[in-house]
């Protein structure tokens, strides 16, 4: 592909900003994501979707997409992020699917609780009231019984949210915005939300999306310092940096979420990434995740409990109000750092 048919495909570049890492494994060799995993097919766009259903922790229906516009070192879903992986759903086949889901759900969210931060204020997911008959120790009984069901990552209720995560196209905001417009034609009242790492949401495509009615972010910010994340995702954190701003100013409903990697993204940078938050909106949710061994990083050792505690008392120093730890069974493997953590933050901080 010469540039100027790389400049007459790639969305980024025409809007002047920097293309992303694309390149994905298909048998013919590494292509751009954007033609190996989206199409135009004879009713609108298709993608390339390696699984959808109801997911957890978050508690909502998650189309698991394959292809990205960054490739990752720590990626946890690389086999089919950066692989052409799956099978071929149109945007109407999208719809259908939200539709059934729709049947399902078991709790009606507000729009501004339409996030992944919020599921672990209704369910910990431990399945005792169904196993066992009794709340588990940190339940946090806002729920009845009948409202938690089980799905192929566990227990928990099915949330009126249909998610977008996997692999990140938003710099194509077009399929986004007409898999938004069918799912609302579709459904009585499903909220649309994006996990996102934020390359494409450049000003035109956020007003794109804004116009097709999705109705929030999961803004993943990799890290602060930008050679750091062109060395871990391949590619600038020009717009990730600047997304923030421009998608509350552009009326959607805003989470963060940052990973801990030793050695990569320590305090120092998770710390900058709250101060660029707080800037926005110090009520923003934001989710400090740990890291653990995958795809290219099985080298690095996950955080420990004293980092993950570090990293949490600079955010919430830093002036944001409402800080989760994810992933914590991976930093509080023993009884002891497990009663240290809930006397250190609380049960509500725990992601």
């Amino acid at each position: 592909m010469d540039n100027l048919e790389l400049m007459n495909q790639c969305r980024m570049l025409a809007q002047g900003f920097s293309p992303g890492a694309c390149l994905t494994q298909t048998p013919e060799g590494p292509k751009p994501a954007c033609e190996v995993t989206l199409r135009r097919g004879p009713h609108g766009w298709e993608r390339l979707i390696a699984a959808a259903h109801l997911s957890r922790p978050e508690d909502y229906f998650s189309i698991y997409q394959s292809g990205c516009n960054h490739s990752c070192l720590k990626c946890h879903s690389w086999r089919f992020t950066q692989r052409a992986e799956g099978f071929w759903a149109s945007t109407e086949d999208i719809a259908r699917m939200a539709a059934d889901y729709e049947l399902c759900v078991t709790v009606r969210e507000p729009r501004e609780r339409a996030t992944m931060f919020h599921a672990s204020d209704l369910c910990m997911h431990c399945g005792a009231c169904q196993t066992l008959g009794v709340p588990g120790e940190l339940c946090p009984r806002r729920l009845c019984p009948e409202q938690v069901i089980l799905s192929p990552q566990g227990y928990g209720p099915a949330r009126n949210i249909i998610a977008f995560t996997g692999g990140d196209l938003v710099c194509r905001a077009e399929f986004y915005a007409e898999a938004t417009q069918r799912i609302k034609r579709a459904c009585e009242r499903m909220w649309v939300l994006i996990e996102t790492n934020g390359l494409g949401l450049t000003p035109q495509n956020l007003e794109v999306l804004a116009s097709a009615g999705v109705d929030s972010f999961w803004l993943d910010i990799k890290a602060y310092d930008k050679e750091t994340y062109r060395r871990l995702c391949g590619a600038s954190n020009r717009t990730v940096l600047e997304a923030p701003a421009r998608i509350v100013d552009s009326g959607f409903v805003l989470e963060v979420l940052t990973l801990y990697i030793p050695g990569w993204v320590e305090t120092d940078q998770i710390r900058k990434i709250a101060e660029l938050v707080r800037e926005v909106d110090a009520r923003i949710p934001f989710t400090i995740l740990a890291f653990f061994p995958e795809n290219k990083l099985r080298h690095v050792r996950p955080p420990t409990l004293r980092e993950m505690l570090r990293a949490f008392s600079a955010v919430k120093e830093v002036g944001l109000r409402n800080v989760k730890l994810g992933n914590w069974h991976v930093f509080a493997r023993s009884e002891e750092e497990r009663q240290l953590l809930l006397a250190a933050v609380g049960r509500e901080a725990l992601g």
